[in-house]
């Protein structure tokens, strides 16, 4: 389906505009001067995994990564990628597959490689609370997504007790010996009871880190980042407003899975936040900008040359409403509308006979634009029963300008035949997608939970996907964020996938909380899930495959195992807790029989935490088994299994926390099943090996609050 840019402008641009003027239409009711002045936001029971407070701050004092808080966490899969940038997995759906809402902003990765990933937009030290949502997402929650939502959120304004003042901070920093690793998190507020200044900032910086045994430097896994953050909030009554922006700036992050390492990247960001209760219910007004300037070539590991540049601009606001209906049924509806607009070039190396005389345009004015509405119904139809009903429609509207190659010669005669093509085309699409979720939950006592549901998520292809034309082995080389090696093009024609998700969950515990059990098989049948097709060979012998996106019919199933009791309380010894968790997931296109791509095998972990006073201590085992279903059609590697020793501990005193650890106690030697191939080796020797991960490091960190 087609619609012209003109139309699909116009159309938006109205919406934007008429939007939040419906929903602000309703009077606010009298005395309402007198409601509380901390707003509660409104959302549904949506059983996700939640990680804040302390075993949060404990994570976030030993990483730069922000999507590394998330491991550990059900249906929670980690892909590898620079110092800061893993790409997090649900239930096997991973990158574009999963909503991350970064404080209520959608944020695209502005590179063909995502090498700048959402989350990496905040600093771990910021994350207040995250949120990983797996299969059944409420509507509200979802949109263009179909394996789940991750939500990050950031603390929220702190104001002072009535007619006080407010001065408060945190300072923060770590140092891991493995790839020397130094961070570094600051913040500090100034309040009043009705207005609140904070100020966050950060630097991250990592060398090339070690292999486990005695291995080598694993090259290609250096990084540095800074941000600075400012956020502004207001209170009046039971209206508060909220107002941040900031910058980040990487000058410099490696990947050993990618033919490319990030060399600049600078980001801005605005980002406003309305929150007000009435007497009818709730109102949540939202609106943001980011804008990303990304560059792209080859560090010293990888050596060479070849630039190539992104600018994204992501816009957009949200209008949720929460309205009480009785005791016991609330409604929640609202609309949001996303634009981003992108453009990706490579500009010309001189003397490069195939690199050169002009620039090549890979994505040149592209546009995507979505608005959708939802409506969700939670019921609690007695102490037992209860159900959580939605249903959402999301307009996709794309677009892109005309592109070209470097240049004319005959070694760009497959580009320049593929730009030809690529012109011709009436390349604007249009997608409507229709999203909805059924959840039944059932507590029979006091000690077991039930649930049930299904979910139909539905995601429009990306422009990479769609608009990526270049069919030359270095321009099909470029596109790529699997970390596989391969080369890939994209498919104009390509339809939106289709996720039909059921899910099933069964929670037993101890009514004094003793002991918890919780089990949560999945299945997934997904209608023209974009995998990839073989498209030709590339012109030197490659032990890689040039691809080309096409739609197939996939099916993911698995299932999410936790465990937790309590093994001793109280006494001289204090507390000790045992935490078990594991999980699986598999997947095969239903059309070639081939796996998917990316899974991770039967995994899990062991935790013993200890608690005395102010003392924790933890000792954590987590393994994985070989993985050896492996996509055929992107030559994927297989990976042994392996298992790993964690130790950790911490003493809070008063402001003062310290955190020790040591990582990988035994130097293990182990491979990433996730991590893809290791291009540096294979680069420089030829060796085709998956990425090795980090052997022992030494971790120190610590936090000082006022």
């Amino acid at each position: 389906m087609t619609l012209s840019l003109r139309r699909a402008t116009s159309a938006v641009a109205l919406m934007t505009a008429v939007a939040p003027a419906l929903f602000a239409a309703p009077a606010r009711a009298d005395g309402a001067e007198t409601l509380p002045t901390v707003v509660v936001e409104g959302t549904p029971d949506d059983g996700g995994a939640v990680l804040s407070g302390q075993p949060l701050a404990s994570k976030a004092a030993n990483t730069g990564d922000t999507a590394a808080l998330l491991s550990g966490l059900p249906g929670v899969t980690l892909a590898a990628g620079g110092a800061f940038s893993s790409l997090p997995a649900l239930n096997g759906f991973a990158d574009d597959r999963v909503r991350l809402l970064v404080d209520g902003m959608t944020v695209t990765a502005a590179c063909p490689n995502h090498m700048n990933p959402p989350l990496v937009y905040m600093a771990p030290g910021r994350v207040a609370r995250i949120e990983a949502i797996a299969g059944i997402t409420p509507v509200s929650l979802g949109g263009d997504s179909i394996g789940g939502t991750i939500v990050v959120e950031p603390e929220a304004p702190a104001f002072a007790d009535p007619g006080g003042e407010l001065v408060t901070g945190r300072v923060s920093t770590f140092y891991r010996s493995n790839g020397d690793a130094l961070s570094v998190f600051g913040t500090a507020t100034a309040a009043k009871d009705d207005l609140s200044l904070t100020y966050a900032g950060s630097w991250s910086r990592t060398g090339d880190y070690d292999g486990g045994g005695p291995g080598r430097t694993v090259r290609a896994t250096e990084g540095e980042a800074y941000d600075h953050n400012l956020t502004l909030g207001i209170r009046r009554g039971g209206d508060r407003l909220t107002l941040r922006g900031g910058l980040r700036y990487s000058p410099y992050e490696a990947f050993p899975n990618q033919y490319m390492d990030l060399t600049d990247n600078q980001s801005q960001y605005l980002n406003g936040r309305y929150q007000g209760e009435f007497a009818w219910g709730r109102l949540d007004l939202r609106a943001y900008w980011q804008h990303v300037e990304h560059e792209m070539d080859m560090l010293a590991d990888k050596g060479g040359a070849m630039p190539m540049n992104t600018r994204t601009t992501d816009l957009g606001y949200s209008v949720t409403a929460e309205v009480p209906l009785s005791d016991a049924d609330t409604l929640r509806f609202g609309t949001e509308l996303h634009s981003l607009a992108m453009d990706d070039w490579w500009p010309p190396v001189a003397g490069s006979m195939m690199m050169g005389p002009g620039t090549f345009e890979n994505i040149d004015d592209g546009t995507r634009t979505r608005i959708g509405a939802f409506a969700e119904w939670e019921a609690q139809w007695n102490s037992r029963w209860s159900t959580l009903l939605g249903l959402r429609g999301d307009l996709v509207l794309m677009d892109t300008g005309d592109v070209r190659p470097y240049g004319s010669g005959m070694m760009q005669a497959a580009d320049v035949a593929a730009a030809n093509a690529f012109n011709a085309l009436d390349r604007g699409r249009s997608d409507v997608n229709v999203d909805a979720t059924a959840l039944l939950r059932f507590e029979p006592s006091e000690t077991a939970a039930y649930s049930f549901g299904y979910a139909r998520k539905t995601r429009s292809p990306s422009l990479y996907e769609r608009y990526s034309w270049g069919r030359g082995d270095m321009a099909m080389s470029m596109i790529n964020w699997f970390g596989d090696g391969n080369g890939y093009v994209g498919n104009p024609d390509l339809e939106p996938e289709v996720a039909h998700t059921l899910g099933l969950s069964g929670d037993w515990h101890a009514a004094d909380g003793a002991w918890r059990v919780k089990v949560t098989p999945y299945l997934s049948y997904v209608e023209d899930f974009i995998d990839a097709d073989p498209a030709g060979s590339f012109a030197m012998a490659s032990p890689f495959a040039k691809l080309r996106f096409a739609n197939h019919d996939a099916l993911l199933y698995g299932a999410d195992v936790s465990v937790a009791a309590a093994l001793v309380r109280g006494g001289a010894f204090g507390d000790l807790d045992l935490g078990l968790g594991a999980g699986f997931v598999k997947g095969e296109n239903r059309d070639t029989g081939d796996d998917l791509y990316r899974l991770a095998p039967l995994h899990g972990r062991i935790t013993l935490d200890h608690r005395l006073g102010e003392w924790s201590n933890a000792l954590e085992l987590i393994a994985s088994a070989r993985k050896s279903d492996v996509s055929g059609t992107r030559r994927e590697l297989e990976t042994p299994g392996y298992a790993l020793v964690n130790l950790r501990t911490a003493y809070q005193w008063d402001g003062l926390r310290i955190d020790a650890g040591i990582d990988n106690l035994l130097d293990q030697r182990w491979y990433d099943p996730l991590g893809g191939v290791d291009l540096v080796e294979w680069g420089n020797n030829q060796n085709l090996k998956a990425v090795e991960g980090e052997g022992r490091s030494f971790n120190i960190g610590l936090t000082v609050a006022f």
